[in-house]
């Protein structure tokens, strides 16, 4: 059952077919011997182009796989360039980094993350990991969406950076391994910039036309400007509506605010999060301490996921059952 006891309308994706005509008239004059002869070379030259630029094509297979960026391992740290700086609201910016190479892929796995550092002189290195939002396959670039907490020393650092300068990566740092339909049915449970390693989840779901996989994000903020990649999940359950819901929860909601309120509670979760019961499910975790502590408790540590706790044990969730990105 993809949710109990709530049914949202979802509009479904609008798409305009834009309709050709096509000349029908052979052109007057000229020999037709020129006409043969020149389809026959546009058709050599698009036989060529097809050969050489498909993704699919025989030529792109004996290129092999493009070249990545990030090979893990004993690889070491990698300065990037940043390339570009966006605003998206009043605390996050989306960072835009230039690969060593313009025809590399990053190299990240689903679900993986990359450490950033950065040093000042006689100060021990500042490390913190971040999920990129960029695709698997861009290439040339990475994106990172960095929202600035108090007394955060990195995100604080990348705020103040502008395009020209530099900073050091390292990974992919692996977190939870997806594989083609690995799940029936996944339930995220995010806050904050916790929202970019789901985000990363969703994005090889609904890429891949093989993975039927159901998702049910629960996205608590502050605000609703604090709402980060809203309308790429708006388009997700425009264009998957029986696969993808989203419920968003707000601290401080506007007046006209027709979702959750609040914190996100047992009750919400209850209702809306596939059953424990269920065969083949995984809830996803992340986010601030303070949704940890009241969704599922926090990890031990990267390689040791820790007791379950919180709202999910009580609801009847068991730790095999549950993931802390």
């Amino acid at each position: 059952m993809f949710a109990r006891s709530a049914v949202r309308a979802a509009q479904p994706l609008k798409r305009n077919l834009l309709s050709r005509s096509y000349a029908t008239e052979p052109a007057k004059g000229g020999s037709s011997n020129t006409l043969l002869y020149t389809l026959g070379a546009a058709g050599v030259a698009g036989a060529g182009y097809w050969y050489f630029a498909s993704p699919g094509s025989a030529a792109a297979k004996i290129r092999g796989p493009p070249k990545k960026a990030f090979t893990g391992g004993d690889q070491g740290f990698i300065s990037l360039l940043l390339k570009d700086v966006q605003v998206i609201n009043h605390n996050t910016k989306k960072f835009i980094f230039h690969l060593p190479e313009d025809d590399q892929v990053s190299g990240m796995a689903v679900a993986s993350a990359l450490l950033t550092k950065y040093q000042l002189e006689g100060q021990k290195p500042v490390v913190r990991p971040y999920t990129p939002t960029s695709d698997e396959d861009t290439k040339g670039l990475i994106e990172l969406v960095i929202k600035k907490y108090p007394n955060g020393p990195m995100s604080t650092h990348m705020h103040d950076m502008v395009p020209g300068q530099r900073l050091d990566f390292k990974g992919p740092l692996p977190k939870y391994p997806w594989t083609t339909n690995k799940h029936d049915h996944i339930a995220l449970v995010a806050g904050g910039t916790g929202i970019t390693p789901m985000y990363q989840l969703c994005r090889a779901i609904f890429k891949n036309p093989d993975d039927k996989t159901k998702v049910t994000l629960v996205f608590g903020n502050v605000t609703e400007d604090d709402i980060l990649l809203k309308r790429e999940f708006e388009d997700l359950e425009n264009t998957y509506p029986n696969r993808f819901r989203a419920f968003y929860v707000l601290d401080k909601p506007p007046k006209e605010w027709t979702g959750g309120k609040g914190f996100i509670t047992k009750d919400l979760l209850k209702t809306v999060l596939p059953e424990p019961k269920s065969e083949n499910i995984k809830v996803f975790v992340c986010g601030p301490p303070g949704l940890y502590k009241a969704i599922s408790g926090a990890k031990v540590s990267p390689t040791d996921q820790g007791e379950l706790t919180g709202i999910l044990k009580d609801l009847g969730y068991s730790k095999d059952q549950v993931y802390k990105f």
